[in-house]
């Protein structure tokens, strides 16, 4: 919360909470200056020259004479390295156990005094002053890591690092987390510490609520990606790199990554976009299965204020010929903004609404925050209290009790990091699963302590478990969320294990799929909030987490009727179709802004629907590879530059090219075509890549391309599931993936493959390793 959003929080709720967050603020100043040491003098370090080295499983240690690396190749081809003995583990990134070393890779010593690990996919050279460079099989260089430096405190502490690298000069950078600016991120500092940016944010708002030191680097080389395995706060500096014209000198692109404390350690996989990012998924876990009900259209409000507006609302969406798969309810329906209660004289029966809705086929999803009021005699906080020996709560560096400012008031924070902690916290969810809530978006989650200055939250110096390794919040600041999705989705196994847990969460760090989604925040209204929600979902998928999408309409503010729409008819192909509001912005419902804006909304709605069993295919197979639902352009051809410099249009599955529209009155635009033949679903026509087209965007829809020989499980008219074939081009064939929706439970998916071909003038549909006729109906177009 920054200064106008703390002038405008103590404008609503009054002067009173104004003074406890200045309180607050000035508490958290004392605790760290009490506890932190302050900044002295320093002894900078490097690893001096190689000294040694000692092959071991999958790679071996080199000395230096002040430092020495281990390096690791797993079984997959993902390897590793850390430096003054870091392991890969502990590590809240990983999914479980280390990988298993591929036996394979050896450390054999290299020219000018280095060493060198051969393996599959990478060739690792580790120089004689520490450098160390990633080569392809062939010998090209990916990445070219200078050797490292470090800041020691002299009267003792943790040492600050920081690793310089080199990639070459077409490359482009990608991931980081949830960032407004990408989904290329181009010349700047990105910072490393998931942060509220304070009630609204946009393009140029760095750092948000997600971020990851999780780098996807694109270039004619190679695709690679980089992962720095230490959740300290930190800094990425990247400058792309320039190619020399005529005869002159490239200039590589470079990356500068400093943390402020933590080991050196790092994690590197390189190949096609679809292995890397499913060797990715191997290391961190595979992304948590939404339930078939989460990929349809929801509606969220911050105030809807009583049962009877929800049922008006859910009304209005029937009303209308408007498909609705849950409402969100937001922090209003609590009994004075204390979490797992509910103001029973807004919410007299909440059971009995939420079984109400579901037999119209609209189920009910519940925010949580982890702020807990500070008040003996209320359940949440009494319980605990009882946790284990010392509570629940994180305390302080003389084993106080942390309390902040946030909607209940003053508030203590769950110590995630705990396993008694997560255990208890995931047994409190009974409570909503009691009432009848299918599904919770954890909110606040960074965690959020309002703050008249500075960073809104808690104390850097309060202490935390980490699995009982102990440290504090500078350590576990950035895992804070992921740990709390953690606890939320494992106690909503416990407690309902038959049937799949629904649950999104506004912060996290790597492998926070594993547990779930996320969502946009607090973006701003806007056109260029509007382009950010894009970029976020885009970034995110690179990083792992294929299930997001922004608030429909922007978080703050009232959206023109042609800004609304437009960020409907995107989010009708994004993985979280959620329209929401804050509780003094304008309306989200989509008759609020006129007949036409309603007409064109219910268009795109019908077409997400008749699209769910393309979206339920698409969700298996992010979570058996790793694909994202939302991919680049370049997915299937890093190497095409034109296709790496676009970003705004994005490829859905591998059938579909969305081009939506970003900018206020645009009714046509251009659009880079990846290799192949590509129809326009709505005309009919016909383009040939690559190349540029420019595509009519009329008010009614924006552009949707598919590919020539694309098989897309899509709900035909009678609610049946068919398959729509794009005719494949002579010589070529085609094909698609199907997964069929077995409901929300736990049943193995069966993936079936279809192939699609010419044959005399005709479209020949055969489905793999099945003889016998199709049982599904077949519509075939573009002939």
């Amino acid at each position: 919360m920054n200064g106008r959003d703390l002038v405008r929080s103590v404008r609503m709720v009054g002067s009173v909470r104004g003074l406890r967050v200045l309180r607050s603020s000035l508490r958290r100043r004392a605790a760290d200056a009490r506890a932190l040491r302050r900044p002295g003098a320093e002894r900078a370090r490097a690893p001096g020259l190689v000294v040694g080295a000692e092959p071991g499983p999958g790679g071996g240690v080199v000395r230096f004479a002040r430092s020495e690396l281990l390096i690791r190749v797993a079984v997959g081809g993902s390897v590793f390295w850390g430096w003054d003995g870091a392991g890969p583990l502990p590590s809240y990134a990983l999914d479980g156990a280390a990988p298993e070393v591929d036996p394979r890779a050896r450390l054999e010593p290299d020219k000018d005094g280095g060493w060198q690990v051969v393996s599959e996919r990478l060739t690792v050279v580790v120089s004689r002053h520490g450098g160390v460079e990633l080569r392809t099989p062939g010998g090209v260089v990916l990445r070219r890591e200078l050797p490292p430096l470090w800041w020691e405190p002299v009267a003792g502490g943790a040492p600050r690092w920081v690793q310089r690298s080199e990639v070459p000069a077409d490359a482009r950078f990608f991931g980081l987390g949830g960032r407004a600016s990408g989904p290329r991120l181009r010349d700047g500092v990105y910072g490393l510490w998931n942060t509220d940016p304070g009630g609204r944010f946009g393009p140029g708002d760095d750092p948000l609520y997600l971020t990851m030191p999780v780098q996807v680097v694109v270039a004619d080389a190679g695709t690679h990606l980089v992962f720095h395995d230490n959740t300290w706060s930190g800094r990425v500096r990247l400058r792309e790199g320039e190619e020399g014209a005529g005869s002159g000198h490239d200039r590589p692109g470079t990356c500068e990554v400093r943390l402020d404390g933590g080991p050196l350690r790092c994690w590197v996989l390189a190949g096609t976009p679809a292995r890397v990012l499913q060797g990715w998924t191997a290391l961190t876990g595979a992304p948590a299965l939404p339930p078939s009900w989460a990929l349809g259209p929801q509606h969220a409000r911050w105030g809807f204020g009583s049962e009877r507006e929800v049922r008006r609302i859910v009304a209005g969406y029937r009303e209308r010929g408007l498909p609705l798969s849950a409402v969100h309810l937001d922090i209003d329906h609590y009994d004075a903004h204390r979490v797992f209660t509910v103001d029973r004289a807004r919410f007299p029966d909440l059971p009995g609404l939420a079984e109400e809705l579901r037999e119209e086929g609209v189920r009910l999803v519940s925010i949580v925050d982890p702020a807990v009021k500070a008040e003996p005699g209320y359940s949440v906080f009494d319980s605990g209290a009882a946790v284990g020996g010392d509570g629940a709560f994180v305390r302080d560096a003389r084993g106080r009790t942390v309390r902040g400012e946030v909607w209940p008031g003053e508030c203590v924070y769950p110590d995630f990091t705990d396993p008694q902690v997560r255990e208890w916290w995931g047994g409190l969810y009974q409570e909503r699963l009691a009432l009848g809530f299918s599904g919770v978006w954890h909110d606040m989650n960074e965690p959020v302590s309002f703050a008249a200055f500075g960073d809104p939250t808690l104390p850097r110096s309060a202490r935390h478990s980490l699995e009982g390794r102990g440290g504090d919040h500078r350590e576990a600041h950035n895992v804070y969320g992921l740990a709390m999705a953690r606890a939320g989705y494992e106690g909503l196994r416990r407690l309902r294990p038959g049937t799949r847990p629904f649950l999104f969460s506004r912060s996290g760090w790597a492998g926070m799929q594993r547990y779930g989604g996320t969502w946009s925040g607090d973006v701003e209204t806007g056109w260029p909030g509007l382009r950010a929600s894009l970029a976020l979902v885009l970034g995110l998928g690179l990083c792992g987490v294929p299930y997001s999408g922004p608030d429909v309409g922007g978080f703050d503010g009232s959206p023109s009727p042609e800004l609304y729409l437009r960020w409907y008819q995107l989010g009708a192909y994004l993985p979280l179709f959620r329209t929401h509001a804050a509780i003094d912005a304008g309306r989200r419902e989509p008759w609020e802004f006129g007949p036409e804006v309603l007409a064109h909304a219910r268009a795109a709605s019908e077409e997400r629907e008749r699209l769910r069993p393309y979206f339920v295919t698409l969700a298996h197979v992010a979570r058996l590879t790793g694909a994202p639902y939302v991919r680049p352009l370049w997915w299937d051809a890093p190497g095409e530059r034109a296709l790496r410099a676009c970003e705004d249009a994005f490829l859905l599955g591998d059938a579909l090219l969305v081009a939506p529209v970003l900018e206020s009155g645009a009714d046509r635009r251009v659009v880079p075509l990846p290799r192949g033949r590509w129809y326009d679903t709505a005309t009919g026509e016909v383009y040939e890549g690559p190349g540029q087209v420019l595509l009519d965007a009329p008010l009614s829809r924006v552009p949707v391309l598919a590919r020539a020989g694309a098989v897309v499980p899509v709900r035909g008219a009678d609610g049946a599931v068919e398959l729509e074939v794009w005719a494949p081009t002579p010589g070529r064939g085609g094909g698609g993936l199907m997964v069929r929706d077995a409901g929300d439970g736990w049943e193995r998916a069966e993936v079936e493959r279809y192939t699609s071909r010419l044959a005399g003038g005709k479209v020949l549909v055969e489905r793999e390793g099945v003889e016998k006729p199709l049982d599904l109906r077949v519509r075939v177009r573009g002939l």
